[in-house]
Parts: C-alpha cells; sequence; structure tokens
C-alpha cells in the first residue's frame, strides 16, 4: 500500500480545502512525534540491556549474574515507567534484538520506510531463521515490508523464512508437528482459554467448518423469524426466545458440542428445505502450490491462502484426494496470477478473482476474499462490464463505504487499484504476490510450457 502523502497524511491541496485539514494536520503531528518517541525509547530500552551486561562482565561474573543485573536494571525501569519488571525486561530484549541483530531493519524504520508494526513481525518471524541467513533475510523483508501494511506482510515473511532457511520446511514441520497439544489457560469470569497447537491445514478447515456451520444457524434463524412473524398471533405466544447469538459466539457453541456431544446438540437447520444439516457441512482449505512441489522435484511449502505454510508431505497427501483441478499461470515478472485453467470453466472469473485477489482489496483490509463479495469497480448500472478487470473482492465494510462514502477507486490495470480519499489522497493497492511462488531452476522455460 502506498501512498502519496509525506511522513503524515500528504496532500496538500487538497488536504487545505478541507474541512478536517486542521484535524489531520495535528493528527499528522502526533505521528511524527510518536515515531521519534518509539524510536528514543527503543534506543534507551537498549542502551539500559547493555549497560546491565557491561556492570554484570566488569568483574567477570557469570551468565547468571548477568541476568540478575538485567533483572535489576528493568525492575527499576519498570518503576520509572509504571508497568510491570517482566514487560519492561521483555521490552529491553527485544530493543537488543532490533538494533544489534536487524540494524538495517532498524535503520529502515528510523528512516520512516517501514513501520514499529514491520520490525515486530520481522522480529518474529526471523526468530527462526539461522545466524548465517539473517542478513539476507532482513534485506529482503525490508523490501516486503516497504510493499503493504504490517497486517499483510506475515505470510510473505513466513515464505522468504523458509526458502532461506538451510533445512527442508517438510522436516521442520514434522518436528513441530510432533508438539502438537491442547492446552487450557484458565481466566477471570468463570471462563478459560482452549489452545490448540495443530498443522496449519488441520486449524484452518476447523474454523472454515464452524464458519459454516454458524451461517447454517443464522440463515436457518433469519427462516424461522419470518416464519413465524407468517403464522401471527396463533403463535405469538408459544414462539421460543430469539436466537441472538454472534458469529463468535455461534463458533464457540458449535465446538463445544461437536467436541462433547460429537456432533451439534441443536440443529436448527434439520427438517429444513436444504441439502443436509450442520453435520453435513465440511471444511474448505484453498490451498496453493507449485508443480514442482505437487511432483515432488523440491520440498517447498505450499501455502494455506489466508492462513500461512504447509509442509510438501501434507499438501501432495491434500492433492490425491480431490477431484478438481485449478492451475494459474503466474506472470514471470510480477509473479501474480493472470489467467485461471480450470477443468469446470463455469465459475472460472469467479476462482481467478479469488485466486487474484486472497483478501479484501481495501489498503491494510486482510479479510479473506472468500469471505467478501464480488464488486463491479465501475458500477454496473453505470455500465460497467461484468469482467476480470473490472472486478475485485471487498469485505461487507468496505463495499458499503465505496458505496456511500467519498472514497473512490479505479482499476489502473493488471488487477491494481487506486483509491481515492475524501481529501484527494491517492492509495495504490497492488496485486498481492503470493506467499509461496518459485522459479524453476533452468534458464529459459520451454516455450509451450507456461510458468507456475
Amino acid at each position: 500500500m502506498t501512498s502519496n502523502g509525506g511522513s503524515g497524511l500528504g496532500g496538500d491541496g487538497a488536504a487545505d480545502a478541507s474541512p478536517h485539514a486542521e484535524a489531520f494536520s495535528v493528527f499528522a503531528e502526533a505521528l511524527d512525534l510518536v515515531h521519534a518517541g518509539d524510536v528514543a525509547r527503543v534506543r534507551a530500552s537498549a542502551e539500559l540491556g547493555r549497560s546491565a551486561l557491561r556492570e554484570a562482565r566488569r568483574d567477570g561474573v557469570r551468565a547468571m549474574a548477568s541476568d540478575m543485573e538485567l533483572r535489576s536494571v528493568a525492575a527499576e525501569a519498570a518503576g520509572m515507567a509504571r508497568l510491570t519488571d517482566r514487560r519492561l525486561q521483555g521490552e529491553i530484549d527485544h530493543a537488543m534484538t532490533v538494533i544489534d541483530d536487524y540494524p538495517a531493519v532498524f535503520e529502515a524504520w528510523v528512516q520512516r520506510r517501514i513501520e514499529r508494526g514491520h520490525v515486530d513481525v520481522v522480529v518474529r518471524v526471523g526468530a527462526g531463521v539461522p545466524d548465517e541467513v539473517r542478513d539476507s533475510f532482513a534485506e529482503a523483508a525490508i523490501g516486503v515490508c516497504e510493499r503493504d501494511v504490517p497486517s499483510r506482510v506475515r505470510g510473505a515473511l513466513e515464505a522468504l523464512a523458509a526458502k532461506l532457511h538451510p533445512q527442508v520446511f517438510t522436516e521442520r514441520h514434522k518436528t513441530a508437528a510432533a508438539e502438537r497439544c491442547v492446552r487450557v489457560f484458565h481466566g477471570t469470569d468463570g471462563m478459560s482459554n482452549l489452545v490448540a497447537n495443530l498443522p496449519t491445514v488441520i486449524a484452518a478447515g476447523m474454523l472454515d467448518r464452524l464458519t459454516q456451520m454458524g451461517q447454517s444457524v443464522k440463515d436457518a434463524r433469519a427462516a424461522g423469524a419470518g416464519g413465524a412473524g407468517a403464522a401471527g398471533e396463533d403463535v405469538a405466544g408459544a414462539a421460543e426466545p430469539a436466537d441472538t447469538r454472534t458469529m463468535d459466539q455461534l463458533r464457540a457453541d458449535i465446538l463445544g458440542d461437536l467436541v462433547l456431544g460429537g456432533a451439534p446438540v441443536v440443529d436448527p437447520t434439520y427438517g429444513t428445505d436444504r441439502a443436509g444439516g450442520l453435520g453435513a457441512i465440511r471444511a474448505r482449505v484453498q490451498v496453493a502450490v507449485t508443480a514442482e512441489t505437487l511432483m515432488g522435484r523440491d520440498e517447498h511449502p505450499a501455502e494455506a491462502v489466508g492462513g500461512a505454510l504447509i509442509d510438501a508431505d501434507t499438501v501432495r497427501q491434500l492433492a490425491g484426494q480431490v477431484s478438481e483441478w485449478d492451475r494459474l499461470f503466474i506472470d514471470p515478472v510480477t509473479r501474480t496470477p493472470v489467467e485461471i485453467d480450470t477443468y469446470r470453466p463455469t465459475a472460472s472469473m469467479k476462482k481467478l478473482l479469488t485466486a487474484r485477489d486472497q483478501h479484501c482489496r481495501f489498503p491494510g483490509c486482510r479479510r479473506a476474499a472468500i469471505r467478501c463479495e464480488l464488486d463491479h469497480t465501475i458500477d454496473h448500472a453505470l455500465g460497467g462490464h461484468t469482467h476480470i478487470f473490472n472486478l475485485a473482492h471487498l469485505c461487507q465494510r468496505h463495499h458499503s463505504m465505496k458505496q456511500f462514502t467519498k472514497w473512490e477507486v479505479r482499476q489502473v490495470g493488471g488487477g491494481v487499484l487506486e483509491w481515492t480519499s475524501p481529501l484527494g489522497r491517492v492509495y495504490r493497492e497492488d496485486v498481492p504476490i503470493p506467499a509461496v511462488c518459485f522459479t524453476i531452476d533452468t534458464p529459459d522455460p520451454p516455450p509451450d510450457r507456461p510458468p507456475f
């Protein structure tokens, strides 16, 4: 996501003419102050850590004494900041990691080429990167972060880390999968968190199936409400209380039913005019994999769209269980999907757009495309064609905003969108680059073989 603004929110002419110009100017100054303060705090925190280590080593003390000195310094600083010493020590450790282990990333942040959120994601993902490839990872990570907001770069950074790691991703996944577990963390007010550490493809499938079941409950609830209204006064007194559960509450309740009862205890779709009840719903996981990995020529990971990386063994196992394939043609320069070839072409346009967009195309939004609406960039009522170059996925929130506010959008070709804010600032929304898009290690691919 890029803007034509400067360090703040830019756009002098449009901003000056806006009734909000003064407020935006104050906000831009606040952003500058926050940035300067964050940088200064990280530098100061790192210096606290270095000072503690210097003092501990002054008399040649051992590692335990170094840790004690660091705890002491953190406790002192925590009193000044009115924070817990554990949190303050975590800030010190993080600051030293950023400045000492990722100096190029820190400098890019200082120069405002990237944001604080980018730095944190790079450090978290880079924790699994060996020391010998850390610098290469950091330099490439900066380029990734410059192109998008912090919330949308983790997948690409994880794919980058996996590509640079000297150990094959499949082997690392096997080691991690051996540690799968379920834990309970007790909270307050009689509530607890049930946390499951599972392979990504299983976790993504579970969430998708719970969402589908929850949506079926909502649909049945709406149909029931309509029927009750049509029944009139004869059944009004016997009507059951309205089900007002949110989607989060429905997913949680259905999960409990499935685990404890083996199936949803109350299935409001039972007996209705639809294909099967909640128990008939099966999870969907969209996976992108290169042909080389699928054929076993390499062990590069695949990508669960909207999720994370999947090891090659798992994706090949999944591939053996499906009857329908979509083949993506990837532009060798931009590394983005340009065309789709499917066995059943009736829904090819929708499938291509889902593969191309991946998520809502409003700058910064990450709602998965399968949860969004296909929007005509130029309204159909105004002559806009139903064509891939006039369609893009928007979530309900941003679809409504496009319709009912002064935000405007146009497609400039190749799936690239340009959003114009009410103040006249332009934000470019590039086509998402798949996190998994490996090239063939040959000088020139045969002319009759499309690039993947």
